[in-house]
């Protein structure tokens, strides 16, 4: 079904695949045929779009431009305003403001529409483009509108990917689109490319999701494609519709890699036909030998409809395997559970059995990944004729943009789903991250979207309140709908599918969405609401830093929800302080308290003030300091620092590291970090991304770490770094890593952030 090669490959001709575990065997294998891999690396998709937009001249040092930024209303308003205290003037390319995450959220009165206003001021004032609440997802508005063939667009969402167009695109948390808008580049190594090697044809009944759970299975957990960019080629490509590809692709996110391109054909051609945007087109293939770092082959005439069990996309069965082994596999989430939830809570997912069938209690077909044209079609098709009966069982359908909900009336399918007993609703992000369709307590919802972590559907542990996500695909959704709630696949109907032509009209584009053409308008007055507030004052590096550890996590990967939780939280997202307030708030309840009793003994120390005033047990942890250095009080910093063995998977959201900054973090200690994002997000926010290679922890929670001389460490690019625990009998010294970092990222974390570092260079 989904194999991987063990070393890297060529790919010749666009469809035959030589393995080469070294370079003699290629060489018999290619015949005349062949080239060095250095020179066969060269002749890949992403080769050819990154070297076209980097300008380092150097293809191993990467310093790229994008053509184009796009964010929502969860993370532009941040953005934006850390690029105005760092002396924005224009937006320097075009920049697409999306309003699709709190959109319906209620809490907190006007603040979610105030930041929608400053969204539409910024756009006249700085020359971008808006996108008004409910006309489209992030994503959807990107794939109509914006992609292009052979282009790179950056957006501060994780799931930007619009590689099946020819777009390689990359989500990031806000500071990277910060350094685009004052144009600096995006800094990284030359990443790995790895095949993606598509063979085959899908049953009837598979769809997009099912591929691209079967994928994250294959590589989440051994980490085979973690910051690479994937490369889909082979014969099995042009099987799929656009829309298809459209569905596997922004599902790569979750497979921890960095970007996704696509080869182009006619059928993405007749997706820029449709949109209106012939021009936009371009054909995109490998070269006639390319050289890849490594083959995920899947046939896809072998899959079957997949279900991701909670709480990770990876997390991956069919479908047909859970309904066999019911008891064991819900028995094996609810023991896995215990690693995040512990004692909390009384997780139970076995009590859905109901005579000997699992019973769900809501589907949601939804957002980037769900909410396409021909998911809900095929819905439609499944579920005509049917009703999803009046017990506990829901499901609502969001389109994921008003052109497709228009033609979804005109055709007739709108009509179809909401006879059944679905509710039809606007284009809207909230299932996938919280703030709408929330389960009730102990439910479990199925849904075509993109994540279900923990907490992210909107639980709350430390409240009592627990519910349940499993992602499937769209079809296999619609056909549990038409058995009442019980698990069904797809495949189990014998039935035939439409597949009605679609007809996009961006009428309703024209008329309500703002595009200044990339004229700033300097008159135009930008629009603050009362809970849009300045970032802080970031104080700069010291000479020494003395850390308390203020939070220890142990599970082995740690989400960027569970740093900073999503949903109704995000309300506050224009406040940086009152959104730090939720930090890890759903995950370990005590951090904030902690974290602001260190705060105060920085904020003391900036002030000259006494600082055993603020934190009187600082004093004895200084005493013990001293006793083996010399230390300047005045240049040594205070502050907090977390353990997590791999945090930062998911959300591409800055806020996970921003608001620990806010709360006087200095430091994050992890085995290692889980995407390039959060490492990324840490450092632009001034924070130290420290690794620590051993499980064996030599601290515990609650200790204070000092951290000799880490200012001439990062001048003098050390790597290895010395720090020792404070206890009682002395100091235990122990070695901390920096990991790679650019000279950029040096001179940021110098300055003690992003703000500071642009300030200063302005």
């Amino acid at each position: 079904m989904v194999t991987l090669s063990n070393g890297g490959a060529y790919l010749v001709n666009g469809k035959d695949i030589v393995l080469a575990d070294n370079e003699e065997a290629a060489k018999a294998a290619l015949g005349t045929k062949y080239i060095s891999r250095e020179e066969a690396a060269k002749n890949t998709i992403a080769y050819g779009i990154l070297k076209n937009h980097n300008t380092s001249g150097d293809m191993n040092k990467l310093q790229i431009k994008f053509d184009k930024l796009t964010s929502h209303d969860i993370t532009f308003v941040g953005i934006i305003q850390t690029a105005r205290a760092s002396g924005l003037e224009k937006f320097p390319i075009p920049y697409i403001l999306t309003n699709c995450h709190n959109s319906l959220c209620a809490v907190g009165g006007t603040i979610n529409e105030d930041d929608h206003m400053f969204g539409l001021s910024c756009a006249k004032r700085y020359g971008g483009i808006y996108v008004p609440p409910h006309q489209a997802v992030i994503h959807q508005f990107a794939r109509e509108m914006l992609a292009e063939g052979g282009k790179m667009i950056l957006g501060s969402d994780s799931h930007t990917r619009y590689g099946a167009l020819g777009t390689m695109a990359m989500g990031e948390g806000g500071p990277e689109l910060v350094k685009q808008l004052l144009s600096q580049t995006y800094d990284i190594n030359m990443p790995g490319v790895i095949a993606v090697y598509l063979d085959g044809e899908p049953a009837k009944g598979v769809g997009p999701q099912d591929v691209a759970i079967a994928l994250i299975k294959a590589v989440f957990a051994n980490g085979y494609v973690k910051n690479k960019v994937l490369e889909f080629v082979g014969p099995g490509v042009k099987n799929l519709s656009a829309d298809f590809r459209i569905g596997v692709d922004v599902m790569t996110t979750e497979t921890t890699c960095l970007s996704s391109i696509w080869q182009t054909d006619e059928k993405i051609q007749e997706f820029y036909d449709i949109h209106k945007r012939p021009e936009a087109y371009k054909e995109l293939n490998p070269g006639e030998v390319a050289y890849y770092d490594g083959v995920v082959s899947i046939n896809l005439s072998e899959l079957k409809p997949m279900i991701a069990m909670p709480f990770h996309p990876s997390n991956a069965y069919t479908i047909e395997e859970v309904n066999e082994n019911l008891e064991d596999i819900l028995h094996d989430v609810e023991e896995k559970a215990k690693v995040s939830f512990g004692d909390k809570i009384d997780y139970k997912l076995t009590d859905k059995i109901v005579d000997g069938k699992l019973y769900v209690e809501q589907g949601i077909i939804a957002g980037c990944a769900g909410g396409g044209f021909e998911n809900i079609c095929a819905a439609a098709d499944i579920l005509k004729g049917k009703d999803i009966g009046a017990d506990e069982f829901t499901l609502s359908v969001y389109p994921a943009s008003t052109p497709i909900y228009i033609e979804l009336a005109r055709n007739g399918r709108l009509a179809e789903l909401m006879e059944t007993g679905a509710i039809v609703k606007t284009a809207f992000c909230g299932p996938c991250f919280g703030a709408g369709d929330t389960p009730a307590n102990n439910a479990l919802s199925i849904r075509h979207s993109t994540r279900n972590f923990p907490n992210r559907e909107g639980s709350k542990i430390q409240n009592g309140q627990i519910s349940s996500v499993a992602l499937m695909d769209a079809r296999s959704i619609a056909a549990t709908a038409a058995n009442k709630g019980f698990l069904t696949p797809a495949t189990d109907l014998d039935m035939e599918y439409t597949n009605p032509k679609y007809h996009f009209d961006k009428t309703i584009y024209d008329r309500r969405v703002f595009d200044s053409h990339g004229v700033a308008d300097e008159s135009v007055e930008v629009k603050f609401g009362p809970n849009i507030k300045d970032w802080p004052k970031m104080p700069h590096l010291t000479d020494d830093l003395i850390l308390k550890v203020v939070s220890e996590i142990h599970d082995p990967v740690t989400t960027t929800d569970e740093l900073i939780p999503s949903g109704e939280t995000s309300s506050y997202r224009s406040n940086p302080e009152g959104l730090a307030e939720f930090a890890l708030s759903r995950k370990d309840p005590e951090y904030v308290g902690r974290a602001k009793e260190v705060r105060a003994a920085e904020k003391a120390r900036e002030a000259g003030e006494s600082i055993v005033d603020a934190l009187p047990e600082i004093e004895s942890v200084i005493a013990k300091i001293k006793e083996k250095f010399d230390i300047d009080e005045t240049k040594t910093g205070i502050g907090s620092t977390i353990y997590a063995v791999k945090p930062g998977d998911g959300s591409a959201r800055e806020q996970a590291a921003s608001c620990q900054k806010v709360l006087g973090g200095w430091a994050n200690i992890a085995q290692e970090y889980a995407t390039k994002r959060y490492r990324s997000n840490l450092i632009n926010w001034g924070m130290l991304p420290f690794l620590y290679d051993s499980e064996e922890l030599p601290f515990t929670n609650g200790d204070y770490l000092f951290v000799p001389n880490v200012l001439k460490a990062i001048q003098d690019k050390v790597d290895v770094v010395k720090a020792y625990v404070v206890k009682e009998d002395g100091l235990k010294e122990f070695e901390l890593h920096l990991g790679e970092l650019t000279e950029h990222e040096r001179s940021i974390i110098l300055e003690g952030c992003l703000i500071n570092y642009n300030r200063a260079n302005r």
